[in-house]
């Protein structure tokens, strides 16, 4: 018998990879697959088990809940990229209108990119210091330097917060500049691993407080930083 399943609490792959394992040792159980995207987890049985009985074969951060104890009235509509991403685009825009407001008197393209830089870093590390341990997991899975050394990812936000202050304050520009390029750089890469092997991952670039997918979507933020940074060094 097939049964399916709501899991909530997982931030990564590394969670849905657990909880899958987990699931798989249950006695009774011949089979379990997991979605990190869908928080979903299909379970095959040999006999009827509980629920009760899931959920203490799975950590007790995680929460297991039957497809068949929700609203049994909502239709389930796959959820699109855009509305995946949408707090995503709405954070840009408001970054990109603020920059924009914040010269609009005395128009200067240069000082507007180098606020939106520093809003950018500003705005997204708070995100992350929401749940920074959280964060921490979900980025070790992509980034290739958080994956060797964990404390980069603890420091992260640290770094981003700390650019955002030069950048909107005018300090040591050029340096900003070149550490953009080679933080950012060295994240892109692992995004793009990512999307090249079509893993299941959470987009840490706004922690764990908003759920976004791995998608093209990370990789051109990414790229619109760095290319502002070139854009600015070059010029």
């Amino acid at each position: 018998m097939e049964r399916t399943f709501t899991i909530q609490g997982m931030t990564c792959n590394g969670c849905r990879t657990g909880v899958e394992r987990d699931l798989k040792i249950i006695p009774g159980i011949k089979n379990a697959s997991v979605s990190l995207e869908k928080e979903e987890a299909v379970i095959t049985m040999d006999s009827e088990i509980t629920l009760e009985k899931l959920q203490e074969g799975i950590k007790p951060k995680f929460t297991i809940i039957e497809k068949l104890q929700q609203n049994a009235f909502t239709t389930m509509v796959p959820t699109s990229k855009w509305v995946q991403l949408r707090p995503l685009f709405l954070i840009f825009g408001y970054i990109t209108v603020a920059s924009i407001v914040m010269h609009y008197d005395a128009w200067n393209g240069r000082e507007a990119m180098l606020d939106f830089m520093g809003l950018f870093y500003v705005v997204f590390s708070f995100f992350k210091f929401l749940d920074l341990r959280g964060f921490v997991v979900s980025f070790s899975m992509y980034d290739p330097l958080a994956k060797r050394l964990s404390v980069y990812g603890w420091i992260y936000p640290c770094i981003e917060l700390g650019l955002g202050v030069m950048f909107l304050l005018r300090i040591e520009i050029p340096i900003a500049l070149i550490a953009t390029l080679l933080v950012l750089g060295i994240t892109t890469v692992g995004v793009t691993r990512s999307l090249l092997s079509k893993q299941e991952i959470q987009c840490a670039c706004l922690g764990t407080a908003l759920k976004l997918p791995m998608t093209e979507a990370t990789f051109i933020e990414n790229a619109i930083m760095i290319g502002m940074a070139v854009f600015m060094i070059l010029s």
